[in-house]
């Protein structure tokens, strides 16, 4: 019998997506992948769905130096909202043990097909994309939004962003030094509806 699968199956992919776990930053350290290992997970990132080949998206790599003044400008800014002081710091704490930082900002395009709402879905793809390739490469990552992804003041004094540009993710960097415990997921079966005609 011939198998109707048109490509090959990948059982250690597959393993890995269905074991894969983002890592904190607290249990990241300070090496980060070199150059050309992370043009290539780069490159894994943007391949993602983009209806209309619009590209709504940038991304932003933070080096140490940026990421040390962002978490100044947490603290500053974060203080001018009126956000609660622990929240602030357990914000700022992020950027301040933070090596790496690929920022995936959302730039939606004039569209009369592809209404925003998709385009931010492959913003968002583009998240988990590089998350995903990092981890699969060996190295820790997690995946961090916030206040800071949409307040235009962090967004145009801190990256510089566009008016029409907001975050879809910050994407941490480093050498794992802890592994996490698992947590629970969710209930596939509590969450599925089988549809047969």
């Amino acid at each position: 019998m011939t198998d109707p699968r048109a490509l090959s199956p990948n059982p250690e992919a597959l393993e890995f997506l269905l074991t894969r776990r983002s890592r904190p930053p607290r249990m990241m350290g300070p090496d980060t992948p070199d150059d050309e290992t992370l043009q290539t997970l780069l490159t894994a990132a943007l391949r993602v769905p983009d209806h209309g080949k619009l590209e709504p998206w940038r991304l932003i790599v933070l080096r140490r130096p940026a990421i040390e003044r962002l978490a100044t400008l947490t603290r500053a800014r974060g203080a001018e909202l009126g956000i609660a002081p622990e929240r602030i710091e357990k914000d700022a704490s992020g950027f301040d043990t933070a090596h790496l930082i690929v920022v995936v900002s959302f730039a939606p395009k004039a569209s009369d097909k592809v209404p925003e709402a998709e385009q931010y879905a492959s913003a968002a793809a583009v998240c988990l994309s590089l998350l995903n390739a990092t981890l699969a490469s060996g190295w820790g990552a997690v995946w961090l939004t916030g206040w800071r992804a949409t307040d235009r003041p962090f967004l145009t004094q801190g990256l510089n962003l566009f008016p029409h540009e907001t975050v879809a993710g910050f994407i941490h960097i480093g050498n794992e030094t802890r592994t996490p415990p698992d947590r629970p997921r969710p209930d596939v079966e509590g969450l599925t509806t089988w549809v047969d005609e």
